[in-house]
């Protein structure tokens, strides 16, 4: 039977983990190693100076074996390669994330940075993000298609399967498009609002605002469309 490690950013008992590890019980055995907490942004950073700790979670999905961690999501996907999964997991999937993961931000991204670890341990990989809102039509629709798909496919050395899912009804998704190109361009225009907060002290609070143009055959251009979008990723070639 496979084994599937899941994992993510947002923590363990965040609604995309637990509607991920139901959708991943259809296929295998599942295993959740997840960070006890929000976790987003930090990328593949790993914690190398001082101790992790691991403990059991009770998740609301039957027949999953599940442990928080008070680590990276990197550091969830290492201790539960080596670790915690018996036999080291055949798959990982990460997400799903609350927020795209695409275009230049994907370098940002610990949902891509867990997933990018687990390719490192020579592991087959999927993350799954989708917009930031509490519309998942889209998702619910295609996720187990997906999954199946991609099972059988390798995205390569070193590299991701990364799926994207647009926040719009399903009446208005326009569907799949597969083989897309990571766009070099950035969802996300962050600039830093300013604060003084004492003499010689200063509060910088980012925001973002959300790119609407992206170039033909990318994975920004392919939500901006409303398609899911399926592709793959590398941090290193």
């Amino acid at each position: 039977m496979r084994r599937i490690l899941v994992t993510n950013d947002d923590g363990i008992f965040s609604d995309g983990l637990i509607r991920l590890a139901e959708a991943a019980s259809a296929f295998g055995e599942v295993w959740v190693v997840a960070p006890d907490s929000q976790r987003s942004a930090v990328s593949h950073s790993i914690t190398l100076k001082q101790s992790i700790e691991a403990w059991e979670a009770d998740l609301p999905v039957p027949g999953v074996h599940a442990f928080a961690c008070d680590g990276t999501p990197a550091d969830c996907v290492r201790i539960g390669v080596l670790n915690i999964v018996p036999g080291k997991p055949h798959h990982v999937f990460s997400g799903i994330n609350r927020g795209y993961n695409l275009a230049s931000d994907i370098q940002y991204s610990a949902t891509a940075g867990a997933a990018f670890e687990a390719a490192f341990q020579g592991i087959h990989t999927i993350a799954f993000s989708e917009d930031m809102s509490d519309m998942h039509e889209v998702t619910d629709r295609y996720l187990n298609d997906i999954i199946g798909e991609l099972l059988e496919l390798s995205p390569g050395l070193n590299r991701i399967w990364n799926v994207n899912f647009p926040g719009c009804p399903l009446a208005e998704c326009a569907g799949i498009l597969r083989d897309r190109k990571v766009s070099s361009e950035v969802f996300y225009l962050d600039h830093y609002n300013e604060l003084a907060v004492s003499p010689g002290r200063t509060r910088y609070t980012v925001v973002g605002d959300r790119r609407w143009e992206a170039a033909e055959g990318t994975d920004l251009r392919a939500v901006l469309d409303n398609y899911v979008s399926v592709g793959q990723a590398a941090n290193i070639s």
